[in-house]
């Protein structure tokens, strides 16, 4: 975000975009001495040798180079130094991993359409050095692996550079924009409970039961958590899916919080995409989880809803609500029976020409090109909704893809995501629904990880900043079941849920019907 702000002093951020990119994109490097940058049409020459002796020790550098590097100001010369200084990539086990993953190759390539030798197939051969890089026992920095790759020459399309940032910032700018034009809308104002009034209006559910489902996929059993309602007071049940990377644990507050208002909950987790399979990737034992987890997720779901409906699983309702977070909302709509509209490898040429940082989503969505995703079930009579948080489908579902989903739809997501942000990735798929029971829901200050609940922060396998777990994530969380609840309550009671800012511990979500969507979507694109 630092970097996409200081776009706007272009000279002074030159340098570190440069060293800056060579990091995001895992090590593109530079075998000659030399690196020629090119910008606005003219080559500059940088001599990698100097570089290195600049940075090692600035004061005593009385090359060329470094009498032009001593002109920048003080914070930039110490951020480039620190650059140029650091060991890149000092987890070996994980960035071998990540290289070897189909999102990790994607990002490479476009990497070498960037910074590039003289030779045919720049990606792989910045890859192969890397690889090589990392089996060394020595750290090695950014010059240190520019100077391994074997060729005469790399060159650094700066204006490629630029654009790609440019890029990057005019996207964030849309993201501020629509959230302005959002806040326009004519919507009544309505105020939700305080925390203490709600805890004291719900019933207190029993602890969670923990049940194992054998399956026929898999070689260990399924764990489950069943949150049962008691007494149930509604006729439908959730399955409830985290995403990738997630655990039962994390998403516990969500599934306490709809027994409590009469739903019976059974939350599952996925092996091989949960948050074992993090840590496996952090130790460096397994490359990152991805769209190819997607059909033993799917089958996890189909030997669930059986094993209810069949009576190897207690009975729990006359239908069922799908529901998840991230990869698990898109779960939920590809077990409803949804699939990807062909030429997906087409679109995904076109979306990923540039590094996707400003939506991730991509990377998973274009990565399920490769993925044989089997047959779509059969029309569930018993379905009685999808809800989707921080859900996505901008490619899989282009036009009208998601017209026919056969039960109302809920898309909820926050301000500040940056993996699946809202207008890209919620709006348009939710201005392709027929039902007008569907609601989007917008909410100021939620990221892509506000639904994540870590009981102890210590304990986490992964630490975010402030800017990726968003504002206040409890108080956002309380305000997303309230909403979800309300949505379910409204079709259990054949009614629809309100238009609406709903503002709440002083948290604020924009709750909109089609009509309402679609008059965001005009003034958007004012």
């Amino acid at each position: 975000m630092l970097l996409l702000e200081g776009l706007s002093n272009r000279c002074r951020w030159l340098p570190v975009l440069f060293a800056s990119l060579l990091l995001a994109g895992s090590g593109p490097a530079l075998a000659a001495e030399q690196l020629e940058v090119r910008l606005d049409g003219f080559a500059l020459p940088i001599d990698l040798r100097q570089l290195q002796a600049w940075s090692r020790n600035p004061s005593s550098s009385r090359t060329e180079l470094g009498v032009w590097l001593e002109l920048l100001d003080g914070r930039s010369r110490d951020d480039l130094i620190t650059l140029l200084r650091s060991p890149l990539l000092p987890d070996r086990g994980l960035a071998l991993q990540l290289l070897q993953s189909w999102a990790g190759r994607q990002v490479l390539d476009e990497v070498g359409e960037l910074l590039s030798t003289d030779q045919p197939g720049s990606g792989s051969l910045l890859l192969a050095t890397l690889r090589s890089q990392l089996q060394q026992p020595e750290p090695f920095t950014v010059i240190d692996l520019l100077l391994a790759v074997p060729a005469p020459r790399l060159s650094l399309e700066l204006d490629g550079v630029l654009a790609l940032a440019q890029r990057w910032r005019l996207q964030l700018e849309l993201q501020g924009l629509a959230f302005e034009r959002l806040r326009q809308l004519p919507l009544p104002i309505r105020e939700g409970d305080s925390a203490p009034r709600r805890l004291a209006s719900l019933n207190r559910p029993s602890p969670p039961r923990r049940l194992q489902l054998r399956v026929a996929h898999r070689a260990e059993p399924l764990e489950l958590e069943l949150w049962a309602a008691e007494p149930p007071r509604q006729r439908a049940w959730v399955l409830l899916m985290p995403g990738l990377g997630g655990s039962r644990a994390q998403l516990g507050w969500l599934a306490d919080g709809l027994a409590r208002r009469g739903w019976s909950v059974l939350l599952l987790e996925h092996p091989g995409s949960d948050e074992k399979a993090v840590r496996q990737l952090l130790d460096g034992q397994r490359p990152p989880p991805g769209a190819e987890t997607l059909p033993e997720r799917l089958a996890d779901v189909e030997a669930v809803l059986a094993a209810e409906a069949g009576g190897g699983l207690p009975r729990l309702g006359g239908s069922v609500v799908l529901m998840g977070h991230s990869l698990g909302g898109l779960a939920a709509l590809l077990a409803a029976g949804e699939r990807p509209v062909a030429g997906l490898e087409q679109r995904c040429r076109q979306a990923l020409k540039g590094i996707p940082l400003i939506n991730l989503s991509r990377l998973l969505q274009c990565q399920l090109a490769q993925v044989s995703l089997p047959p779509p079930p059969r029309r569930r009579a018993e379905l009685e909704a999808v809800v989707s948080m921080n859900g996505f489908g901008s490619l899989l579902w282009p036009g009208r893809g998601l017209d026919d989903l056969a039960a109302p739809l809920l898309l909820l997501g926050g301000s500040l995501d940056l993996v699946t942000p809202p207008v890209s990735e919620q709006l348009g798929l939710f201005l392709q629904q027929r039902d007008p029971r569907s609601r989007l829901v917008l909410v100021e200050g939620g990221s892509h990880f506000s639904p994540v609940r870590i009981a102890n922060p210590k304990e986490a396998v992964l630490r975010l900043g402030a800017p990726l777990v968003g504002q206040e994530p409890l108080r956002v969380q309380e305000l997303l079941l309230a909403l979800s609840a309300d949505f379910l309550f409204s079709l259990e009671s054949r009614t629809q849920l309100p238009s609406q800012q709903r503002q709440q511990d002083g948290i604020r979500a924009y709750v909109l019907a089609p009509a309402e969507a679609e008059l965001w979507s005009q003034r958007i694109q004012r």
